[in-house]
């Protein structure tokens, strides 16, 4: 776990309710703590000072072989400084559960996107996700909108998630391919480049969301 890992957070005290998530980065670290900033609210997009020492919350984190990792602690200290940080308890290796396998698990999914050209090739146009990973995404692309091959554009897209927040997304990307539908609309599959580590836990987690739904779905 390195630092400037962003940890998404969900404490479980009297102070906090339940499903209530947060985010944070870890600024610091040393053998005992992981030195985070002030938890951000994921909804309600204020910083939170409630975090008193003894909260026990669940964290998760992206490591670095693109796997989501969730691991139980608890805050040791509070710090004052220029940037105040709370202390929280590292986990032994044993006790950090690997719960997402790979970024490039592939959903199937409609969200908006709009498209834009780098090089002004085509006019934007608003659209809808076919299917996502944290590699790429294949998107429909109407009749009238002529792409080609390796064109190189900006991807804006919204991410609604779980806790009822919308992520906003304007990411690099590449047509891979412009597959031609004969009775519906074409499809283009988009290649993310460049992507910060902040966006792709974003849509790794979204996928992730959205298989867990799909298989509460199932059991039901």
């Amino acid at each position: 776990m390195k630092i400037g890992v962003f940890l998404t957070i969900e404490a479980y005290s009297e102070e906090h309710k339940q499903n209530e998530k947060y985010r944070c980065k870890v600024v610091d670290k040393d053998n005992k703590y992981l030195y985070i900033d002030y938890p951000v609210h994921l909804k309600m997009k204020r910083t939170s000072a409630s975090f008193r020492v003894g909260t026990r919350m669940k964290a998760e984190y992206l490591g670095d072989d693109q796997s989501v990792y969730r691991f139980k602690t608890e805050v040791k200290k509070r710090n004052k400084g220029k940037i105040p940080t709370l202390a929280l308890e590292i986990p032994e290796s044993d006790k950090i559960e690997r719960i997402q396998r790979r970024e490039y698990v592939r959903i199937e999914t409609a969200v908006d996107v709009a498209l834009h050209s780098v090089y002004d090739n085509f006019a934007p146009f608003a659209t809808v996700s076919v299917d996502l990973s944290g590699g790429g995404l294949s998107v429909v692309v109407p009749k009238d909108i002529h792409i080609n091959d390796g064109e190189e554009i900006m991807v804006h897209l919204v991410l609604p998630m779980q806790s009822g927040e919308y992520h906003y997304l304007e990411l690099k990307g590449e047509i891979i391919r412009l597959i031609h539908n004969v009775n519906s609309a074409n499809t283009a599959s988009i290649k993310l480049k460049s992507l910060d580590e902040l966006d792709k836990q974003i849509i790794i987690r979204f996928c992730f969301e959205k298989q867990r739904e799909a298989r509460q779905k199932e059991m039901h």
